[in-house]
C-alpha cells in the first residue's frame, strides 16, 4: 500500500473516530404524546425521565405511564439510529457498505 493512501486511511479513521465521538456525545429526547420526556445519550443510556403530572389523575394511569416511558425511550432510540445513519453512513460506502 503506498503512501498516499495510507494517509488517506488514516484521515479517513481520524474523520470516523471524531463522528462516532460527536454521536456519542449527543443528547436525544423522546417523546411520548405528552405523557413523558426521556433524555437519552447517543450511547443510550437513559438520563433523565420527566413524568409530565397533568397528565395523570390517579393510580390506575400507572399502566400508561409504563407504556409511555417505554414508548418515548423507543422514540429516542430511533432518534439515535437515524442520526448514526446521517452522520455514519457516508463512512459506510467507503468501507463497502459496512452497517453501523
Amino acid at each position: 500500500m503506498n503512501q498516499a493512501m495510507m494517509m488517506k486511511l488514516r484521515k479517513m479513521q481520524k474523520q470516523l473516530q471524531e463522528a462516532q465521538e460527536k454521536l456519542q456525545n449527543s443528547t436525544f429526547i423522546g417523546k411520548s404524546g405528552g405523557v413523558c420526556e426521556v433524555e437519552v445519550k447517543g450511547t443510550r443510556e437513559v438520563l433523565k425521565i420527566n413524568i409530565l403530572p397533568e397528565a395523570f389523575e390517579s393510580k390506575e394511569d400507572i399502566p400508561l405511564i409504563e407504556d409511555a416511558i417505554v414508548s418515548a425511550i423507543n422514540d429516542a432510540f430511533k432518534q439515535i439510529d437515524a442520526e448514526t445513519e446521517k452522520i455514519m453512513g457516508p463512512y459506510a460506502s467507503m468501507l463497502g457498505g459496512v452497517s453501523f
